[in-house]
């Protein structure tokens, strides 16, 4: 199977994943989703983009981030197509084994951590219902988690769709790679020219670019 051109297609971003794989540390955190689908898939029609994310909390040296990322989530509600979907962060206390400095016997050390639950399931129950229910021709996930494999995998074997693969990331997705249609990956100038407007207005007022971000 390969890209279908013209025929209804379907996005689901598995937000942390291009965040991680792409736009960290860079001038491209203000990425508008919608846009840089519409340049990678320029061939297609595109309907529902659905963005699966969890809400940050605020720990460390990063006590804005709850902040700059509601910025960039009532931005992303804004666009057209462009859906959110939530999954949650789960803090919890454990006990690790500590191997650097090395030491005999082995002791072990208390940390708190903190794990994004849900994104990746939600994103494979939409992926799977709205196959089912007749909603596009051809889907595209933008990730590189191989944990998406089945979802893909299944909807390619049992209903016969081709489901594709943007990759955020110039290496990994090897498993991904043998399963999807076809794969592209996400360029640095997709996503130089995908950025939103420094502003942008909706319903509750004017939404800002984070300075520091």
């Amino acid at each position: 199977m390969s890209i279908n051109q013209r025929s209804k297609t379907a996005v689901y971003v598995d937000g942390f994943n291009p965040y991680y794989g792409a736009v960290k540390g860079t001038h491209y955190k203000w990425l508008n989703i919608r846009r840089m689908c519409q340049n990678m898939l320029s061939d297609c029609d595109l309907v529902p983009i659905r963005y699966f994310t969890a809400r940050v909390k605020a720990a460390g040296g990063n006590r804005k981030a709850p902040q700059r990322q509601q910025a960039y989530l009532r931005a992303l509600a804004t666009l057209p197509l462009v859906t959110i979907h939530y999954g949650q962060f789960l803090t919890s206390v454990r006990s690790i084994k500590v191997v650097h400095p090395v030491t005999s016997p082995p002791t072990f050390a208390t940390v708190v951590k903190t794990e994004e639950k849900g994104s990746d399931v939600n994103l494979a129950s939409m992926l799977l219902l709205d196959c089912f229910n007749g909603l596009w021709d051809q889907a595209v996930v933008v990730s590189a988690d191989s944990d998406l494999m089945l979802p893909i995998s299944l909807v390619q074997k049992e209903f016969g769709k081709p489901v594709g693969v943007l990759f955020p990331t110039r290496r990994g997705g090897a498993v991904l790679r043998k399963t999807a249609a076809f794969t592209r990956r996400i360029s640095e100038n997709v996503l130089k020219v995908s950025q939103l407007p420094e502003s942008i207005t909706d319903k509750s007022g004017t939404i800002t670019k984070p300075s520091d971000w």
